[in-house]
C-alpha cells in the first residue's frame, strides 16, 4: 500500500502524520521509526489532503478548540482481534476524563487482561486521535505512554483545562 507522511509541530513536539490514499494510518513521535507494521518507505507529501485535515484537526485540538476527531481511519487496523477491541474503547473514553486499565479490560470483557490491554495501547499507531493517553494507573498515577509521560500529562491538563473553561461557562456555574 502506498503511503504519504508530512511531519508538524506541535505543543507535545514534532509529529509525524502518515496516510494512504484513503486514511489516516499513524501519528508517530518525532523520535520513531517512519515503517511501523504494515507501513513501507511513506513518501513526503505535504499537501495530502488527509496529512492536511489532520495536521488542521490536531491544531483546533491542541487550541481547545476540538474535542472529537473527524479523520478517515481504517475499519479494522494492523493489530490482532483483541488489540482493535482496545482501541475501539479506547474512542470510547470522553474527552477529559481518565480510566484505568483495570476499567478498560472490564469494558471489553476480559477483566484479568490488565497487562494485555496496556501492551495493546503500546501498540496504538493513532495516539492522540485515538486516545490512549486517557488511560491510567489504578492508582491514579500516569503510567506508560509511548510519547512519555509528561506529554501523556500535557494532553490530560490540556483536557481537564478546557472542561472546566465549558463547565465555568454553563449556566449556574458562575
Amino acid at each position: 500500500m502506498k503511503s504519504y507522511y508530512k511531519t508538524i509541530k506541535s505543543p507535545v513536539g514534532r509529529l509525524i502524520l502518515i496516510a494512504s490514499d484513503k486514511n489516516l494510518l499513524a501519528i508517530l513521535w518525532e523520535n520513531e521509526d517512519l515503517t511501523q507494521d504494515g507501513i513501507e518507505n511513506p513518501e513526503r507529501d505535504n499537501g495530502h489532503p488527509i496529512l492536511c485535515e489532520t495536521e488542521k484537526q490536531l491544531n483546533e485540538y491542541f487550541a481547545g478548540t476540538r474535542r472529537n476527531f473527524k479523520l478517515p481511519l481504517p475499519n479494522l487496523f494492523t493489530g490482532s482481534e483483541f488489540q482493535n477491541k482496545v482501541w475501539s474503547a479506547l474512542c470510547d473514553i470522553p474527552y477529559g476524563e481518565t480510566i484505568s486499565y483495570e476499567e478498560l479490560a472490564c469494558r471489553i470483557g476480559s477483566p484479568k487482561a490488565c497487562r494485555a490491554v496496556g501492551a495493546a495501547n503500546g501498540r496504538n499507531f493513532i495516539p492522540i486521535i485515538i486516545p490512549c493517553h486517557r488511560v491510567i494507573g489504578k492508582s491514579g498515577k500516569l503510567v506508560g505512554f509511548g510519547g512519555g509521560l509528561n506529554k501523556k500529562q500535557h494532553l490530560l491538563n490540556l483536557e481537564q483545562d478546557v472542561m472546566r473553561k465549558i463547565n465555568r461557562a454553563l449556566p449556574g456555574k458562575n
